[in-house]
């Protein structure tokens, strides 16, 4: 049976029992501030258990993509180590809302496993919750008697709260859960070892297969459990678990999820793998194969290798993944791209955006993998010169700090550094690269630390967005709680109609105020800012963002009476060039490129789209003059709210890359230019009034970005470029100001050259005077000089006196310009005795500086003007 074939035939099992088969949801996360992706097959539907939404049908099926490399669930160290922890996997699932319960998920588990994948009984185990006195959590005796129907007592297995009690995170959803086991060994391991004595053990062929999690309890902010409003079911099974099983394999990597990307890596590398644990070789061909998969599902979900957030997470997976098959494969060249080919044709089938964005995938990882590769030599040389210096002073041990620069500054992974290090018999430092990394997860975990407590309900009504049609409304604070960052204690608040937007779609959130209705000399039948006498009433809206379905605005403090009427206004002047930006953006770049990611604020804008290649000046005028040509035009705007989105495809309207859309969507419309929008849009193009691109430039492997100006932001560039030219004319004394600047050029270049010309002359004036100031140090002339010479100076005098004087050492010390600077020339005939770059490397300690050079010529730099009387007597004690 393949893993389609496994694949299939579970949504097809669930759709006959009355479950509507959804798509994954993206891996990458982008309106859930908890995670940065999608760890658990639950993840999508969160806002359904919280009652936030409602779902599409109270029962749902899927294959979910997941991804589990930081936080609480993170299994990167065990990838390649062993035959089934992966970093990206499926996780097979069926869900019930507030539908059926326990009795009918154990059912649905074990028919399908028994009777439809035909897993024999007596190879199968459960687990039930045991209970947790400290929570005041009984025992699961319901799911206990539902297994006792179907499997003898002695294989149901009483789990602790670590096994059986399931949580997504520190707050949200969870409840028991009932894991199914599966025991994969022969016979004769069956008869010496009991299964029941290995569940929960990490044996490699008695693993967990599925998890039947019984939704019921909501985990508060302060640790405290409340019961959700309804009970619902959450089960997942892992995709490439179930292969191993019904394939009949011993680990995941041999099922033919992995077996044709194994195949395609054997082909390149020219080596074969043949499945050991221990061997380095076999370990590396697994996490290759492994993380190419959550690469190439990630950049396709829209998350582009960075150095920050969940892009710095997928750049980290690739760099290991480049490394091991660098170091354990003989890997030298960019290679792992190929393998994007192969991926698509086995998963594009029931994952159509490995489809669509192959050719994106494919040349981001080329990309990533040349430029990683380029480090790693880089980085080789770096680390041969801290082997060196560890040698020098007869140590054994690499500095940690040093290791640990290597890997944060430059990407040079730590493990490859303790290798190079064994071969030359050296170990590192652990526990200073230890205390450096920890150093670096406490800044990070310092800066992005926020503290949020649980939400103060006042009334429970639902909740919604006005903004598309109204910028000031009258409304009532429904829900707030506190949120504590390093920035101090602020407030969020969830209002009854809000015209904020949140921030989404890359178009930043609103800001504003919100008026009490009892702010002294304001009438909210008549609402006016300016009859206000008391403005310190006035509460400012810092920050507008969409959480859980949410519309949440922050504020600084509550106000003295959360339960008041309140006016809502937005600042319309950042909406209306936000707006202004956002159109833009959209109406005519959007339809010429494929967008990659957008930022939209009052100030400017900023386009991301997929290009192999710079665009030129003319390129960048033309794009210039159609935006303006469709501003002149003064086009309309259409709006579509609440279309279903299979209507809006069919209509050409544009899906925005990594973007998940529901059911119904919101379509707007300018001209022949469509697409599916979340954003605020000015009434017609005319309103943007001008649209000006700022800047070019790459963002990632296959990325290019256009910043832009628009609105008043436009109008300001003319401006202020016009007071400049105004300015420029009067210092020039000239209207034709391209004539001018081409004269001082040209005065600028001769006055340079005479300026050269004068500075050798000087310098040969020195030099015959120098030649006197030599002293006879043993066998060879010795001259310390300290001068306020430039450099270009000081090197013609030296390569002069090194010709003309032999034996000859010169030592000169300048304060050229405030700066110290030492520069050291040996005569060819010592050459082989003394060594300028050394001798430099030596001074240069008094300057705080550092250089180097070759044996007959060197210079150094450096920081403390003050040293230099110190260089010079080191200088004639050397």
């Amino acid at each position: 049976m393949t893993s389609q074939n496994i694949r299939q035939q579970f949504l097809d099992y669930f759709k006959e029992k009355g479950h509507q088969i959804v798509p994954s949801a993206p891996i990458v996360l982008k309106d859930d501030p908890t995670l940065m992706f999608s760890n658990s097959g639950m993840t999508q539907f969160k806002d359904y258990f919280l009652g936030y939404k409602e779902p599409k049908s109270s029962r749902i099926a899927d294959t979910q993509k997941c991804l589990r490399v930081s936080g609480k669930h993170n299994d990167l160290d065990d990838v390649g180590r062993d035959t089934y922890h992966h970093t990206m996997f499926e996780m097979l699932g069926n869900w019930s809302f507030g539908d059926y319960f326990k009795k009918e998920a154990i059912q649905f588990a074990w028919e399908l496993l028994t009777e439809v994948y035909k897993i024999p009984k007596e190879n199968l185990y459960v687990t039930i919750f045991e209970g947790d006195a400290s929570e005041n959590l009984e025992r699961d005796q319901e799911a206990f008697d539902f297994w006792k129907a179907n499997i003898s007592e002695d294989r149901i297995i009483n789990g602790n709260k670590k096994d059986n009690f399931w949580e997504m995170g520190e707050s949200g959803p969870c409840g028991p859960c009932s894991e199914i086991h599966v025991d994969l060994r022969t016979e004769e391991e069956k008869a010496a070892v009991s299964g029941l004595d290995l569940v929960n053990n990490d044996h490699p062929q008695v693993v967990e297969i599925w998890n039947l999690v019984f939704m019921e309890f909501n985990r508060k902010a302060d640790g405290s459990l409340e019961k959700l409003p309804k009970k619902h079911v959450d089960t997942g099974m892992g995709f490439e678990r179930l292969c191993m099983a019904l394939q009949g394999k011993k680990s995941n990597y041999d099922t033919d999820v992995f077996t044709p990307l194994i195949a395609k890596v054997e082909e390149l590398s020219g080596k074969k793998y043949t499945g050991i644990l221990e061997d380095e070789k076999d370990i590396a061909i697994r996490v290759v194969v492994d993380h190419i998969r959550a690469v190439a599902f990630a950049i396709a979900d829209g998350q582009l290798p960075s150095n920050g957030g969940a892009g710095y997470v997928i750049r980290r997976i690739l760099r290991r993944g480049i490394s091991y098959a660098y170091r354990f494969l003989g890997m030298k060249e960019a290679f792992l791209y190929e393998l994007v080919a192969i991926l698509k044709a086995e998963m594009g089938e029931f994952f159509p955006e490995l489809v669509k964005q192959e050719k994106l995938v494919t040349e981001v990882i080329r990309e990533e993998e040349v430029s990683f590769l380029k480090t790693i030599e880089h980085g080789l040389k770096r680390i041969d010169l801290v082997i060196n210096e560890t040698l020098s002073k007869n140590e054994k041990t690499l500095p940690g700090t040093a290791v640990f620069e290597l890997y944060d500054t430059y990407g040079f992974p730590a493990d490859l550094s303790r290798i190079i290090a064994e071969e030359k018999q050296l170990t590192v430092d652990e526990a200073g690269f230890e205390e450096e990394m920890n150093k670096q997860k406490q800044r990070s975990k310092k800066s992005s630390a926020q503290k949020v407590y649980d939400w103060v309900v006042l009334e429970e009504k639902a909740e919604s967005f006005v903004g598309y049609d109204q910028t000031e409304t009258e409304t009532y604070i429904t829900r707030y709680r506190k949120v504590e960052n390093k920035d101090g204690e602020f407030y969020q608040i969830v209002l009854s109609k809000s015209p904020f937007y949140p921030e989404g779609g890359g178009q930043v959130g609103d800001k504003g105020i919100l008026i009490p209705s009892y702010a002294e000399g304001f009438d909210i039948s008549n609402p006016s800012v300016s009859s206000i006498t008391d403005f310190s009433e006035i509460i400012e809206v810092l920050e507008t963002r969409k959480e859980n379905n949410l519309i949440v605005s922050l504020i600084k403090e509550m106000p003295k009476d959360a339960g008041a009427v309140f006016y809502a206004k937005v600042n319309e002047s950042e909406r209306k060039n936000t707006q202004a930006n956002h159109e833009a953006l959209r109406d005519v770049l959007g339809t010429h490129v494929e967008q990659k990611g957008s930022f939209v604020g009052p100030d400017y804008l900023r386009f991301d789209f997929s290009h192999f290649s710079k665009m030129d000046d003319e390129q960048l005028k033309i794009v210039e003059e159609k935006v303006n040509a469709k501003i002149k035009e003064n086009i309309a705007l259409q709006e579509f709210r609440e279309i279903p989105i299979t209507e809006a495809m069919e209509k050409g309207a544009m899906a925005l890359f990594g973007e998940k859309y529901g059911d119904k969507v919101r379509m707007i419309q300018f001209g022949s230019s469509k697409e599916l929008c979340g954003g605020t849009h000015v009434k017609h193009t005319g309103e943007i009034g001008h649209f000006k691109i700022q800047n070019e430039s790459s963002t990632a492997a296959g990325i290019r970005r256009i910043d832009a100006i628009s609105g008043d932001q436009s109008a300001a560039y003319f401006r202020n470029l016009e007071t400049q030219l105004k300015e420029i004319s009067s210092l020039l004394k000239s209207k034709d100001l391209t004539k001018s600047v081409e004269k001082l050029i040209g005065e600028n270049s001769s006055l340079k050259s005479e300026i050269e010309s004068l500075k050798k002359e000087k310098a040969k004036s020195e030099t015959s005077n120098w030649a006197n100031d030599f002293v006879q140090k043993e066998d060879k002339k010795l001259l310390v000089k300290k001068v306020s010479l430039d450099a270009g100076s000081v090197k013609d005098i030296v390569f002069q006196l090194k010709k003309d004087i032999p034996n000859s050492v010169i030592i000169i010390v300048s304060d050229a310009e405030g700066k110290p600077m030492i520069t050291v020339g040996v005569s060819a005939d010592l050459e082989s005795k003394y060594h300028a770059g050394n001798i430099v490397k030596d001074l240069a300690k008094e300057i705080q500086g550092g250089g180097g050079g070759n044996p007959g010529f060197a210079t150094a730099g450096g920081k403390n003007l003050e040293g230099i009387e110190n260089a010079c007597q080191k200088a004639l004690s050397l």
